[in-house]
């Protein structure tokens, strides 16, 4: 019986590893005070002028959730493609229902106007 179990506890004992060890790593590698070359701008090599601070429209976001989320979409719906020939009644229903909740997602964010570009 606990050997069954063993093969899981060494999983989880990796999984809390890993990311403590990164952390430890991290701290102890990193430059604690860094010196006034690694702090310089480095990207096009030019002092900013003014506030380099800029704020963006949350619209923005709200396009960049919604091109993930059909791009994602697309991901699931490749394979039934691939298999649609071999699917059962069951698998078509649950792909037709996805898809349909997909579209309910689209005309939802239509009508709340979340995809005018402004």
């Amino acid at each position: 019986m606990l050997t069954q179990y063993a093969f899981v506890l060494i999983m989880v004992g990796v999984a809390l590893s890993v990311p403590i060890l990164a952390i430890l790593a991290n701290y102890f590698l990193s430059p604690h005070k860094p010196d006034p070359v690694k702090t310089d701008v480095y990207e096009s090599g030019m002092k900013t002028v003014g506030d380099a601070w800029v704020q963006f429209r949350a619209q923005y976001y709200l396009i960049g959730l919604v091109f993930v989320l059909f791009d994602v979409e697309a991901l699931f719906l490749f394979p039934i493609a691939v298999a649609y020939d071999k699917l059962a009644f069951f698998a078509t229903m649950e792909t037709i229902l996805f898809i349909l909740m997909l579209l309910a997602g689209l005309i939802y964010a239509w009508r709340k106007d979340a995809l005018e570009w402004q």
